[in-house]
């Protein structure tokens, strides 16, 4: 069974259709209120319906701010993009592009809102439903189709882990903010870590008057010191032979902390314990599908970009257990598994998949394994990556053929494709000027040097894509499974808190830890079947039970 909803005047829409697909029923859609919705959705929701609405991000939070959650959708604006860009639907701009999914706040306008009722209306939700229907029934659907539900999966995902938060201690990072930079100054005013490192800097490059957050000044006073920079990056700085670089680099450091994960970041993004026995909660708005591969982004809050000095403030309830699972080199199994290299599955099985290549021969110790592995999947070709590229082709042939199919595709501007189907967006159009002026009959040798660089710079990325969108998908499907696994669990309580690429965090109670670690990695072997079938890649995980972030291994 279907349910569609979709805003509209006077209410929210629910057009029910109980096999599926066809037209409305007889008599036209449902007209519900703010107040009934809620109901209406929870009294459905035991049918197991796939709901279809214009935008999860939008729609969804306004639903668990009531206390209700759903199984499964179809997030229709997610959907449009994959299939636009597969070809599957017009490549010609369409309102579905820019429907926008707003912040974390739950009291913010929704589609259940007459504010916003005129965004998307039934008709449209409908008609983009339909189209996309189409498009997948003309497509080589199979493995497309399954990419849609994962992404939709992982929309739910993103709204549930913002509207539950990830556990959080406010006084345990006030305490390691003090520690680290000193006592919180008054407005306008520097840290006292900071501003004795600033001092110090000023000092050794003779500029009293320096600011050194200012990039432009601290260029020209470096200059000034005769220290030659193009850049004030921390690569570029750590070059340098001058005894400011280490009391500079420190100070770009902590100032990244204050301005990251400071006490202005903690008052914004952390929300106060709303119940006895619980502690605050850290709520980040998420963006599934935020970067083209497929990977999540962040809207605010720094969710994917949380040092480990942060994550000691990531604290349990009491009586409760973080679960926290990594997938251990995720890419190079994804790469095996889509490739069907059964030598580099064979590698997979045996643990430490780097360790496997030194024992194959590839590399002499792990280091150097890890440096050929890193750079058959980003396309390094020069030191020690470049010196081991044949030994890791000779060995693994089928793995390291499709990376090298998909730089090569890259390199003459064409798409590639994921496991599942997303595609690679097309070079820009800088890129069709440079290749177009090597061609021309007065072409040089600099315009042909230059085509022939920005064409392998952009067949790495290629490369890249092809191996890393799937690891995307792949987590995709873990963490779809996994959601599903632990609404069976002590009743539903442990729930995904945090999400990082390829690290989920789990939020149990105590009790319930080690069916919960249980339940993580059957999850991780479930996603490789249902994308790889039974080719043996293991995709192996760590996974500890902790009271606090920082103490998973």
């Amino acid at each position: 069974m279907e349910v569609l909803l979709a805003a509209g005047q006077g209410g929210t829409r629910l057009v029910v259709r109980p096999d599926g697909h066809g037209p409305a029923p007889a008599g036209g859609p449902a007209v519900l209120d703010a107040e009934g919705l809620p109901d209406a959705v929870r009294a459905l929701e035991r049918e197991r319906p796939r709901w279809v609405w214009a935008d999860t991000a939008t729609t969804y939070p306004a639903l668990l701010h009531a206390g209700v959650r759903v199984e499964r959708c179809h997030d229709l604006r997610l959907c449009h993009a994959i299939l636009r860009g597969a070809g599957a639907l017009p490549p010609e701009e369409s309102a579905w592009d820019a429907v926008a999914a707003p912040g974390p706040d739950p009291d913010a306008a929704t589609l259940f809102d007459d504010a916003a009722a005129a965004t998307v209306g039934v008709e449209e939700v409908l008609a983009e439903h339909h189209r996309q229907q189409v498009a997948l029934a003309g497509s080589d659907g199979g493995r497309l189709r399954l990419l849609l539900a994962a992404e939709s999966a992982g929309a739910l995902v993103a709204a549930e882990m913002t509207h539950d938060g990830l556990p959080f201690d406010p006084a345990r990072h006030d305490e390691m903010l003090t520690a680290v930079l000193g006592p919180r100054p008054g407005p306008g005013a520097r840290p006292g870590a900071l501003e004795a490192l600033a001092g110090q800097v000023r000092d050794l490059l003779g500029a009293p008057s320096l600011n050194p957050d200012s990039p432009t000044d601290l260029r020209h006073a470096l200059r000034g010191a005769g220290l030659e920079v193009r850049t004030t990056r921390k690569h570029e700085l750590a070059a340098l032979d001058h005894p400011v670089v280490a009391p500079l680099l420190e100070y770009k450091r902590l100032a990244r902390l204050l301005a990251a994960n400071g006490w202005t970041w903690m008052e914004a993004w952390v929300a106060p314990a709303d119940a006895p026995g619980r502690r605050a909660r850290f709520r980040p708005a998420y963006v599934p599908g935020g970067v083209v591969t497929g990977r999540w982004a962040a809207r605010g809050g720094g969710a994917l970009q949380l040092p480990h000095q942060v994550r000691g403030s990531v604290v349990a309830d009491p009586g409760w257990r973080l679960v926290v699972a990594d997938a251990a080199q995720l890419e190079p199994r994804v790469l095996a598994a889509m490739s069907r290299d059964e030598a580099m599955a064979r590698a997979s099985r045996a643990g430490d998949l780097y360790q496997a290549l030194v024992d194959e021969g590839v590399a002499e110790t792990r280091a150097g394994a890890k440096v050929a592995m890193l750079g058959a999947l980003y396309g390094a070709t020069t030191g020690e990556a470049g010196l081991l590229m044949p030994r890791l082709q000779r060995t693994y042939p089928r793995a390291t053929r499709v990376v090298e199919e998909a730089a090569r595709s890259g390199e003459r501007g064409e798409v590639v494709r994921t496991w599942l189907g997303r595609t690679s967006p097309v070079p820009p159009p800088q890129w069709h000027r440079v290749q177009r002026r090597a061609s021309e009959g007065d072409a040089d040798d600099v315009d042909r040097r230059r085509a022939g660089a920005v064409a392998r710079d952009w067949g790495r990325f290629t490369r890249n894509f092809v191996v890393q969108g799937t690891a995307a998908e792949w987590a995709l499907a873990w963490l779809a499974d996994l959601r599903l696994r632990l609404r069976r669990i002590d009743g539903g309580a442990p729930h995904l808190v945090f999400f990082l690429h390829d690290e989920v965090v789990v939020h149990s109670p105590e009790a319930a830890a080690a069916e919960v670690a249980t339940a993580v990695r059957a999850a991780a072997t479930a996603a490789g079947r249902l994308l790889f079938g039974d080719f043996p890649v293991d995709f192996a995980l760590d996974v500890t039970v902790v009271g606090s972030y920082d103490e998973a291994v």
